[in-house]
């Protein structure tokens, strides 16, 4: 996708505990009848929305319009398949991340806002960043290790032999962390930034912790 082709405004998908990445491919199970709004009129236009993670407050109590986080990131429907009971499924391939510069009333059911991807453009190039699979040994046995204790399966082998940048993208994804760390990832500048997150992130996790064991 080319910078003139990036929309101006955005349905948005606000779902909670959920977080897709550029170059990442997800399934979704679309089911409320707002949301089957939305997908329909992107199938008929771009087929783009954005996914955006709500915000978690005390002050946040509207369940049905919450606060938003900024940035998010905008995906582009691969796949689309309607089930019997008028159930939508649909594969989300991570195009850009953006950012909320206001939301727009449209009137329509579901969210729509002004977005700008002005500090994100390097999501559309397939560049390459300077890391290579040995500089993130210690942090994929690290993240194994986590996973292992969440009882997480992950085709690791599989993984390698992806671009790196869909191998970490994919790792934040999947992993155990709060939504709020994957929030920190999402919004991290580039792929080297986002590997440094993971291992700061990391370094908070101690190798216990998920044995109920607390380390004063």
């Amino acid at each position: 996708m080319k910078k003139d082709e990036l929309p101006k405004n955005l349905a948005v998908f606000p779902l909670s505990n959920f977080i897709i990445f550029p170059n990442t491919t997800v399934p979704l199970n679309i089911f409320e009848p707002r949301y089957i709004d939305m997908i329909n009129d992107s199938m008929k236009s771009d087929k783009l929305i954005g996914m955006i993670q709500p915000k978690i407050s005390d002050n946040n109590e509207d369940i049905n319009e919450p606060d938003l986080h900024e940035i998010g990131c905008m995906g582009k429907i691969t796949s689309f398949k309607e089930t019997e009971d008028s159930r939508f499924l649909i594969e989300l391939k991570g195009v850009i991340r953006f950012k909320i510069i206001n939301e727009i009333q449209s009137g329509k059911k579901y969210r729509e806002c002004n977005i700008d991807f002005e500090d994100y453009y390097d999501d559309l190039e397939n560049k390459k960043e300077d890391i290579k699979f040995s500089d993130l040994e210690l942090i994929f046995k690290d993240l194994k290790s986590l996973f292992e204790k969440r009882g997480f399966i992950i085709n690791w082998s599989a993984l390698e032999k992806q671009s790196l940048d869909e191998t970490i993208n994919a790792l934040a994804m999947a992993s155990p962390f709060s939504i709020q760390e994957k929030q920190v990832l999402l919004e991290a500048k580039n792929l080297n930034a986002r590997k440094t997150k993971i291992a700061e992130i990391l370094t908070t996790y101690s190798f216990d912790q998920y044995n109920n064991t607390t380390i004063q």
